[in-house]
């Protein structure tokens, strides 16, 4: 704990991916005061057709309240 989930469209490389997710790792440990042991980090891709009904509506629209950081765009 924590798990952290990243969505993101396709295309991106493994090395790309890896290079997040050991950031990502490094500021939880950091802020949150977790051993490496505890953070676990996620890529799901998504298609760019199926991003609004998968994401934005679920996860952003439908949850205001576990957004910490809004989108800059609109669907």
């Amino acid at each position: 704990m924590p798990h952290v989930i990243v969505k993101l469209w396709p295309g991106k490389s493994g090395q790309q991916k890896q290079r997040l997710a050991d950031a990502i790792t490094k500021d939880v440990m950091e802020i949150f005061d977790y051993g490496e042991e505890s953070v676990s980090v996620a890529m799901e891709e998504i298609k760019p057709a199926d991003w609004k009904d998968e994401v934005y509506k679920p996860d952003i629209l439908d949850q205001p309240e576990k957004i910490y950081k809004k989108p800059g765009y609109t669907m």
